[in-house]
C-alpha cells in the first residue's frame, strides 16, 4: 500500500523486551489461524489511544505487563484486501503471567534478536526486531504533557496561575491519566499553575502519587527570558529521566524551546492542550521524542 491511501485498519503492538541469562531476549507469538510467528499486536478499540492499544494487546496475546519506551517504525500492508497500519513500541517486560493457550495465540516464545528476526514470518516484522536492536539501552523515560484546556486567559479574573481547568480540560486530564499509568512513573511533577497541577490529578488518584509542584517547569516570569526558562526544563528533564520513570506537566512556552535543546534540533514542538510526548533517554542522551 501507499502512504497515500487510506487506512482501513488501525492496530498497534510491541517488542517486548526482557534481559536474560543470554542477553535481550524479546518476544514472539504464534497463532495457529495463520501459523505464523509474529509480534504480538491487535486492532485498536474505538477511541482508544496507539499507545494503550500496543500496551493492552502485548497482555492478551503475551501475558506480558510491558511498559512501553520508544517507538519503533510503523508498519503500513494489506490484509484480507485491507489496507493496514500497525504503530510499534519497544516495551520492557515488568511482568510475566501464565501463558495459557487459546485459539487465537498457541504459543509463545522468548529469543534472542537475531534468533526472533530469523524465526517471525513476515518481512516487516524482522524490520521492527532490526530497529530495536540498533537501539542503545534505554535508561529512562519521561512522559511530558501540556496541560489541559482551562478556557481563556481574558474571561478569568484573578491570577492567571490560578486558572482552574474547565469541563473539556477535565475530560482530557482523565484521558491523559491512563497514558500516564502506562508508563508506571516513580513520579509525579508539574508546574506551579493551579491548571497544571490538577491536569496531573486524575494520574495521582488512579496510581496514588503525590504531585510535586516543580517551577523548573513554569512559564517565564516578569523579567526572566523564556530561553532560561526553556534550559532549566531541559535540565531537569534530563536529571529526571536518571531516576527511571517520570510524568511532568508543563506550559506551552517552555516546552517547545525544552524539546528543541533535548533534541539539538529546530523543529516544531508546538503541543496542543491535554498533548504530550513520550521521552526516552540513554543516561543524558535524548533518543526519541515521540508524540502521543
Amino acid at each position: 500500500m501507499t502512504d497515500e491511501e487510506p487506512v482501513g485498519i488501525r492496530a498497534a503492538g510491541g517488542v517486548a523486551w526482557r534481559r536474560a541469562a543470554r542477553g535481550v531476549e524479546v518476544c514472539l507469538v504464534h497463532r495457529p489461524r495463520y501459523g505464523d510467528w509474529s509480534l504480538p499486536k491487535g486492532k485498536l478499540e474505538p477511541g482508544e489511544h496507539p499507545l494503550r492499544a500496543a500496551v493492552r494487546e502485548v497482555a492478551e496475546e503475551s501475558d506480558v505487563r510491558a511498559v512501553p519506551q520508544v517507538r519503533l517504525p510503523t508498519v503500513r500492508y494489506r490484509s484480507e484486501g485491507r489496507s493496514k497500519l500497525v504503530d510499534y513500541w519497544s516495551m520492557r517486560a515488568a511482568a510475566v503471567g501464565g501463558f495459557q493457550p487459546d485459539t487465537e495465540v498457541d504459543g509463545v516464545r522468548w529469543l534472542p534478536v537475531d534468533e526472533a528476526a530469523r524465526l517471525v514470518s513476515y518481512p516487516h516484522d524482522a524490520e521492527v526486531l532490526g530497529a530495536f536492536a540498533a537501539l542503545p539501552p534505554v535508561t529512562g523515560t519521561v512522559l511530558l504533557v501540556r496541560h489541559a484546556h482551562a478556557g481563556k486567559r481574558g474571561t478569568w479574573s484573578g491570577p492567571d496561575t490560578g486558572r482552574p481547568l474547565d469541563a473539556t480540560g477535565w475530560a482530557q486530564a482523565q484521558a491523559l491519566a491512563e497514558l500516564v499509568a502506562l508508563v508506571r512513573p516513580a513520579r509525579l511533577l508539574s508546574a506551579s499553575a493551579r491548571r497544571c497541577v490538577q491536569t496531573l490529578d486524575p494520574a495521582a488518584a488512579l496510581l496514588d502519587l503525590p504531585i510535586e509542584v516543580a517551577g523548573d517547569f513554569d512559564e517565564p516570569k516578569p523579567g526572566q527570558q523564556q530561553d532560561e526558562c526553556a534550559l532549566a526544563a531541559a535540565a531537569r528533564l534530563t536529571a529526571l529521566a536518571a531516576e527511571g520513570s517520570v510524568a511532568v506537566c508543563s506550559q506551552g512556552k517552555v516546552l517547545p524551546g525544552a524539546l528543541e535543546r533535548l533534541t539539538g534540533r529546530a523543529d516544531d514542538f508546538t503541543t496542543p492542550k491535554g498533548g504530550g510526548w513520550l521521552l526516552a533517554f540513554a543516561g543524558d542522551r535524548l533518543l526519541a521524542a515521540d508524540r502521543l
